[in-house]
């Protein structure tokens, strides 16, 4: 992901303006109806479980394209989705680094509830930066990518895996989208073309948001997590989140206030984030919201962000539970349990 990139409200706002309120609005709305919501059970988050799922991402080593740590891990993360019983597609295509070198990529998709009409998309990254292009040393070298993609994949695997031993289950379909090739944009250092819209980055969303793995494929809304577990993480409304789908931000951070992790998703708005939210919506036209670690003031993100100490070191369960309890409670909230 890339911080200061300016989406366009515009485009947006016609994107959506059949199936969205004024964001104004539609806060007031969903601010007052997120106070008095009736969570039904929800299974338990096992934050040592996704923590665990962190680190053996990381004992990979670093996840770039074309390398065996990447190959590996992406094995390892079907292999995981099909442990828990979902459907799994493998989605293979070309893209290209910034310094021209051909990447062989492959987005994964697993499927739980296939033939459920209304569906919710959850996306991560799993591949990680290749240049430490935020460090002051090695900066041509790849990070370990704890917190920065490790995160997300960890959360989304746990949460199929507490969905799978549960004796009640989500009413909706839900999707996982294990995105590649997300952090292989152009550092602020190069000079040279853009090689897609976004700077390089999010060219596995790019590639899946114009090639869905099926035909006609929709969802109500979708999620996407990133960095999503380092220690003092504060989750913001970020901005074109809150353009496309302000109900479903408000929703969620409603949910994570009833269950006591309001001094992780904070009540207030963030800023402009080109991650892989960003081609969903454009080109898929699903209004997708993106969780994200996000600081207020001249920080950005977190402290180790595209550096060589985004390691275990960096990664806190409390933080992989607040967001993992949260969105494993807004499925059951979708439509009851069977």
């Amino acid at each position: 992901m890339r911080a200061s990139i300016k989406i366009s409200a515009i485009l947006l706002s016609i994107i959506f303006l059949t199936n969205c309120k004024s964001g104004s609005e539609e806060n007031k709305t969903e601010s007052s109806k997120t106070a008095g919501v009736v969570l039904v059970p929800s299974p338990a988050f096992d934050a040592t479980g996704a923590y665990d799922k962190v680190q053996k991402q990381v004992d990979f080593g670093p996840r770039v394209p074309n390398s065996a740590a990447h190959t590996a891990c992406g094995d390892w993360i079907v292999n995981q989705l099909k442990d828990s019983g979902l459907e799994v597609t493998e989605q293979t295509f070309q893209a290209f680094s910034f310094k021209g070198k051909t990447l062989n990529a492959r987005n994964i998709i697993a499927s739980y509830n296939p033939q459920a009409t209304k569906r919710i998309l959850l996306g991560a990254h799993y591949d990680t930066r290749p240049v430490a292009d935020q460090d002051e040393e090695r900066t041509e070298q790849p990070i370990p990518g704890a917190n920065d993609g490790g995160s997300g994949v960890a959360v989304l695997l746990q949460i199929a895996e507490e969905i799978a031993a549960a004796e009640k289950k989500p009413n909706v379909g839900i999707d996982y989208i294990f995105f590649d090739v997300e952090d292989g944009g152009t550092p602020d250092s190069f000079e040279g073309n853009a090689l897609n819209d976004f700077g390089g980055y999010c060219m596995g969303s790019e590639y899946w948001s114009k090639n869905p793995h099926k035909e006609n494929y929709s969802a109500f809304y979708g999620v996407l997590l990133d960095m999503v577990g380092a220690k003092g993480a504060t989750f913001l409304k970020d901005k074109a989140s809150m353009q496309v789908a302000p109900s479903v931000v408000n929703k969620i951070w409603g949910i994570a206030s009833q269950k006591g992790y309001s001094s992780f998703f904070l009540p207030q708005n963030g800023g402009d984030i080109m991650d892989d939210h960003i081609p969903v919506i454009i080109n898929a036209k699903i209004p997708m919201i993106d969780i994200i670690d996000q600081k207020t003031g001249n920080q950005t993100f977190f402290d180790h962000w595209h550096t060589h100490d985004d390691n275990m070191e960096s990664i806190d369960p409390s933080t992989l539970k607040a967001v993992g309890e949260t969105l494993l409670q807004t499925l059951y909230q979708e439509e009851g349990v069977i």
